[in-house]
């Protein structure tokens, strides 16, 4: 199952969870309208996968206690302080990306939240920090990494909670809830001061503290997130393309100049000008056959290959090949033609089609996670720049009266996944992400 989420701005963030199977194809259709005239002179391929799409790849486990596992062996010294590092880092990653989509949830104003939800998200979440807090290690090493950690997750927390509270409705049957998360909040605000994890300069200045957190959360993603390098695939392809393309040219170049030196004889004016003419075609038609045949030859061929690397040992756990082409509509899968449902502008809209095969080792992973969770981000800034200025004039009537309003100018993008596992039915998902030039306004699922 794949989720989708707006960030700051014009960021849009696609995550989706590897399971048991090893092998993984993923397939993203974007369809932006005609009207914003996107096509491959604008960004070509290249030049969107490199600025568009930001991917990392994480460890999962669904086992939320074997974190805390790991910690009661480490502190009894059963565990490489490494592998500590990694499991706290995944237990405390896997509760912030949770908590973050929770208060997410809890914040959307078109579902109403009931007093037992909100309640139960408190108690879940005091719960996880407890256990955590249960095992503090001996070692001193390993004790100022835990440090670092509960003190991003007790900061955390707490910013979480006072969004959700300056969020909530100011009726009567919320105050209970209000009071109970600001206790929860000033509790772990107490927890923090008690343990002496900041500086009073530091909490004193919001800035500051934000900063700081910032970097622990770093700190946090670094030992659960692989390492990757990308390689551009199809170089030595692309140069014995071009050496073909020239050598072939260049025997009609060689004939077309015997048989000129044999009609205009010795070199004179004519012949000169002949031979610049047959040279000037060469290069047009050298580049032309170069193109046409690295086109031919590259279709369908993937265009990036990655490698992952566990963070800790350094180990090769996986591969993905990935493509990106602008596609025409009428050269798209049905089932992909049958979500997008047939409409006219859809055959205006350009469309974008991105995919990538993994494959995972998951004999390499650290013991007890056999999972991974891949997130990308789509950096939709670029479209902001094709969207027109301004906003629209509308009329309405109100009391008898014709009043003049201003709307903004928007547009909606369509984006499709398809997810294939081994031996399973691929799984087609769609939504239809509504912009404006300053921001991602909402993202809607589609049944």
């Amino acid at each position: 199952m794949i989720t989708v989420e707006k960030k700051d701005g014009h960021n849009l963030k696609m995550s989706h969870v590897i399971h048991e199977a090893k092998n993984r194809q993923l397939d993203v259709f974007l369809f932006i309208p005609g009207e914003l005239g996107l096509n491959a002179n604008i960004m070509s391929e290249d030049e969107f996968y490199h600025n568009v799409i930001h991917g990392k790849r994480t460890y999962f486990s669904d086992v939320h206690h074997l974190p805390l596992v790991h910690s009661r062996l480490a502190s009894r010294g059963n565990l490489p302080s490494g592998q500590y590092r990694l499991s706290l880092s995944l237990f405390a990653y896997q509760y912030a990306v949770a908590l973050e989509e929770t208060i997410h949830q809890l914040l959307d104003d078109k579902v109403e939240r009931t007093t037992e939800e909100l309640e139960e998200v408190a108690s879940v979440s005091s719960g996880i920090l407890k256990r955590l807090r249960r095992n503090v290690p001996s070692d001193e090493e390993l004790l100022k990494y835990y440090q670092n950690i509960d003190n991003y997750l007790s900061w955390f927390t707490e910013q979480r909670f006072l969004s959700l509270v300056a969020h909530l409705p100011r009726a009567e049957n919320y105050s209970e809830i209000k009071t109970l998360y600001l206790d929860f909040c000033q509790a772990e605000s107490d927890h923090r001061l008690s343990n002496n994890y900041n500086s009073e300069r530091a909490t004193a200045d919001p800035t500051r503290m934000s900063n700081k957190m910032r970097l622990l959360r770093r700190l946090i993603e670094y030992p659960v997130t692989m390492k990757e390098s990308t390689t551009v695939l199809g170089n030595t392809t692309k140069k014995v393309v071009t050496g073909f393309a020239a050598g072939f040219v260049m025997i009609f170049v060689t004939i077309m100049l015997i048989e000129a030196r044999g009609v205009l004889g010795d070199i004179t004016a004519s012949f000169i000008l002949v031979l610049s003419v047959i040279y000037a075609a060469r290069e047009v038609f050298k580049d032309d056959l170069k193109h046409a045949l690295w086109r031919w030859v590259r279709k369908g061929k993937p265009k990036w290959r990655k490698q992952f690397f566990d963070s800790d040992s350094n180990k090769l756990i996986g591969r993905q090949l990935e493509w990106l082409e602008y596609m025409r509509y009428d050269t798209l899968d049905d089932d992909i033609k049958k979500a997008r449902k047939h409409k006219v502008s859809a055959k205006e809209e350009a469309i974008l089609h991105y995919k990538s095969t993994t494959r995972m080792s998951t004999t390499k992973f650290l013991t007890g996670y056999e999972q991974t969770k891949e997130s990308i981000l789509f950096d939709l800034r670029f479209l902001s720049t094709l969207m027109e200025k301004g906003s629209q004039k509308i009329y309405v009537m109100r009391d008898g009266q014709v009043a003049r309003e201003s709307v903004e100018k928007r547009h909606l993008i369509n984006l499709i996944t398809r997810e294939s596992d081994e031996d399973q039915e691929p799984r087609i998902q769609r939504w239809k992400i509504i912009m404006n030039r300053s921001k991602i306004v909402d993202i809607e699922a589609i049944d």
